[in-house]
């Protein structure tokens, strides 16, 4: 029997290991690794969560500006989101534009 390899945890506390885990992934169709890995964290995280994870990515170099494979920026995509404005505005705030 397969067992879950980790749980999904949306409020709490993260510690900053639990946030590295979301600072790389694969890109399957053509958009940025860092689109894939932003919108990841951004679909298990609460607002105060992912700003902590938006300073953490910006500070390790990851792109804020990145793409998917329609060309539509992270920040497009989460302030598209009916609840998506303060997630928005964490990235702003780490210069997406």
């Amino acid at each position: 029997m397969l067992k879950k390899d980790k749980e999904k945890v949306f409020g709490g506390e993260w510690s900053e290991d639990m946030l590295r885990e979301f600072l790389s992934a694969e890109s399957y169709d053509g958009s940025d690794a860092d689109y894939v890995a932003a919108i990841r964290a951004y679909r298990h995280m609460l607002p105060e969560v992912f700003a902590d994870y938006v300073g953490l990515f910006a500070a390790e170099g990851h792109d804020v500006n990145a793409k998917n494979a329609q060309g539509v920026t992270l920040l497009q995509t989460i302030a598209s989101h009916t609840k998506g404005a303060p997630y928005a505005e964490s990235l702003r705030a780490a210069g997406a534009a």
